[in-house]
């Protein structure tokens, strides 16, 4: 998309355009207050999501006495909800919060950055980001964009999604109108499925016209207040395609390295303040609201070992094909990957066992 043409359809005047990313100085004096805008492609106000990026905007703003301000805008405020990252590497904002894999179209490796089927969850992506090689992988990827990427947070575990009939089988896959992100959506359109990817705001219409079958969103927090058991009985869980996806938030790197050193420092330990802050709030607010939303009539299911099995044959094809595009998909693909396979022999003989011994203690 060009520069022009962005910003038109943006609704965003030139001399705007040109105001945000011209004439900026080499180093920002320690005097000087600055006023940046962060876009998200969340409403404003969503749960975890949108409340903890005004948190962090929040916190920038105490940890720097003021001298940074951002205001944040919710999907379509300035721009759609799938255009931030365009938004930020064109100069139309300084900055945004999202997850990776929104970003797919441009490189699909960025899904490694949000989460693939049945890969780390969300303290194990924390891990390999911070101690594994990940965060230098991300900024590899991002320099592209001329952006530099911040880890802020995690919704943990998410939920299969809304279905308004049962899936027992591959066979019920085909022809299904979903909206699914990521891979976990690739892996069922080539099982047959037909796949849209709407912006959090339009699946509840989309669901309530009939225009998809079924939806994931997040976990019960943010799908009870997205009203979707109004909407499909059964609820699938866990997410076979979402064991940790994590949320970013990311700059331009012309504006993030014309800060001085203090002030990239508060950006970069608020980033990290907000990653627990999330992954907290998600948490504390899941088992909240769990229970009422069975109350409302909802049936929990699981998929079935053939369909997961299915699921993870096609999403692992589609992890590899990404890899084999280039040096970097490769590394990041080879990094990720080697994390997942210790991953998966150590939860199992610790989270998960520990995880089933609890909820015998306490009787489930």
């Amino acid at each position: 998309m060009k520069r022009r043409q962005f910003l038109k359809g943006a609704g965003i005047g030139a001399g705007a355009a040109v105001a945000a990313t011209v004439a900026a100085p080499a180093i920002v004096s320690a005097q000087e207050s600055l006023n940046w805008r962060m876009v998200m492609p969340w409403p404003k106000g969503t749960p975890g999501l949108g409340t903890n990026a005004e948190k962090f905007a929040a916190m920038v703003k105490e940890m720097s006495n003021g001298r940074l301000n951002i205001s944040v805008f919710g999907a379509g405020e300035i721009v759609p909800p799938f255009e931030c990252m365009d938004a930020v590497e064109q100069g139309v904002v300084e900055m945004a919060h999202g997850t990776p894999y929104y970003w797919q179209g441009k490189n699909p490796a960025l899904n490694f950055f949000s989460t693939i089927p049945f890969g780390l969850t969300a303290w194990e992506l924390s891990a390999w980001l911070r101690f594994g090689g990940g965060q230098e992988l991300w900024e590899e990827a991002y320099a592209e964009f001329n952006v530099v990427p911040f880890y802020a947070g995690n919704s943990g575990m998410q939920a299969g999604g809304w279905f308004n009939k049962e899936i027992n089988s591959v066979e019920d896959l085909k022809g299904l109108k979903a909206r699914y992100a990521g891979l976990g959506g690739e892996a069922m359109r080539r099982l047959g499925a037909n796949i849209t990817m709407l912006p959090p705001g339009e699946i509840l219409p989309a669901m309530q016209s009939g225009a998809i079958d079924a939806a994931e969103w997040v976990g019960p927090w943010n799908d009870l207040a997205f009203g979707l058991y109004q909407v499909a009985k059964f609820y699938y869980t866990p997410a076979f395609h979402e064991p940790g996806p994590g949320l970013e938030i990311f700059i331009s790197k012309e504006k993030f390295d014309a800060l001085g050193k203090d002030m990239q420092a508060i950006i970069r330990y608020a980033a990290q303040a907000i990653a627990e802050n999330t992954l907290a709030d998600f948490t504390f607010n899941n088992l909240q609201s769990y229970q009422p939303l069975i109350d409302k009539g909802v049936e929990v299911r699981q998929f079935s070992d053939d369909v997961i099995l299915a699921l993870a044959e096609q999403s692992n094809a589609a992890v590899q094909e990404i890899a084999a595009k280039n040096d970097l998909s490769g590394r990041i693909a080879e990094s990720y990957l080697a994390l997942v396979k210790k991953a998966a022999r150590y939860g199992k003989e610790f989270e998960a066992t520990g995880l089933l011994h609890r909820a015998k203690v306490w009787g489930y």
